[in-house]
């Protein structure tokens, strides 16, 4: 019973010396935050997708996408404010199997917190280094946030945190965007108080510290589908829902009310090939009602090298290790048609 200390882990402060951004890269990742705000704040027309592997499981293979990713980014930054997913930590709902990078940097080997830590700093920046965008991941431990601070431009907190107050607390005291996610129940208005939570000013304690934080004027909602009474998988993202979560946001006092659409997890009943339907479908609702072209300001999509996904235990290059993937043939030629659309 009880803990066993394993290893004390290297400090923020380290693990940025270790891994130091340059001087450019700093001034990419204020840019791109302050786009990524102006998306969501509706002063920038432009449509955020945050798009990448479901899990980051490997430097070389999610460098190879996101270089991709980039060139397809040059082609279509008039229309699509893209952000590259790279999600190092992953929920577990039972606590087992794979749980990213952070936890195990090899896959195929056990869990090193101590090494996965750098590894995550250090994927993070490899990302923005060769592309010159900066990052989206998922904060699934409210603590770790500073490790990557200085590199990320979104932060999503996922349905089974989202009830979490240490979660709502510290997205409060983010300067970037903040999506929080609908819980798996479905029930919105846990993601509205989140919501509302995260805009405002706390009194609590992080990493050791007292501290006050500012409140976050860009949180916002994720709809990611949900899990209904019999386990089946139940999508959010239809016009009708949309319109809910338009009357949703103007009963209540929020800042830059904003949603972005998650096209894969029970949306599509992780039919990864679903997702261009998905996203056509927003995009349609979009077109169709005023008020929700005035929210829905973008979309999530998982996408890898290959369509589908293997075990852990696989080592196929660029194939999903979690949730199955769009491939990249589909991926690029998703986001062409994004932005010819828009």
């Amino acid at each position: 019973m009880g803990f066993e200390y394993i290893n004390q882990m290297p400090s923020p402060a380290e693990t940025k010396q270790q891994f130091q951004m340059s001087g450019s890269l700093r001034r990419a990742k204020q840019a791109n935050d302050e786009a990524v705000k102006a998306v969501l704040s509706g002063e920038d027309s432009r449509f955020l997708v945050i798009i990448g592997p479901c899990s980051a499981d490997r430097e070389d293979a999610v460098l190879d996408y996101m270089v991709r990713l980039a060139g397809v980014n040059e082609k279509v930054r008039d229309k699509l404010m893209i952000v590259p997913r790279v999600y190092t930590s992953k929920p577990r709902t039972t606590g087992s199997g794979y749980k990213g990078l952070l936890h195990q940097p090899n896959p195929h080997t056990l869990s090193d917190l101590y090494r996965g830590i750098l590894a995550m700093r250090r994927m993070h920046m490899r990302v923005a280094e060769e592309t010159g965008m900066t990052t989206a991941d998922e904060m699934l431990y409210p603590e770790l946030y500073e490790y990557t601070s200085d590199l990320l431009s979104y932060v999503a907190v996922g349905a089974r945190s989202v009830e979490n107050q240490q979660h709502r607390l510290t997205a409060s005291g983010m300067d970037i965007g903040a999506g929080l996610k609908n819980p798996t129940s479905g029930e919105l208005s846990v993601m509205m108080n989140a919501i509302l939570a995260a805009q405002n000013s706390h009194h609590f304690i992080f990493r050791g510290w007292e501290v006050v934080s500012g409140g976050n004027p860009y949180a916002h909602a994720i709809l990611r589908g949900y899990t209904d009474s019999r386990g089946h998988s139940a999508p959010n993202y239809h016009y009708e829902d949309l319109q809910k979560l338009c009357e949703l946001y103007a009963a209540g006092d929020y800042r830059n009310p904003a949603v972005v659409i998650d096209a894969n997890h029970a949306n599509s009943g992780k039919r990864f090939d679903e997702q261009p339907r998905i996203v056509k479908e927003v995009l349609d609702s979009r077109r169709d009602s005023a008020d929700i072209a005035g929210i829905v300001k973008g979309v999530m999509v998982e996408s890898y090298l290959l369509d589908g996904c293997q075990r852990a235990s696989g080592n196929t290059y660029g194939l999903s290790i979690t949730d199955p993937c769009l491939g990249w043939e589909k991926t690029e030629r998703l986001l062409y048609d994004m932005a010819e659309e828009l």
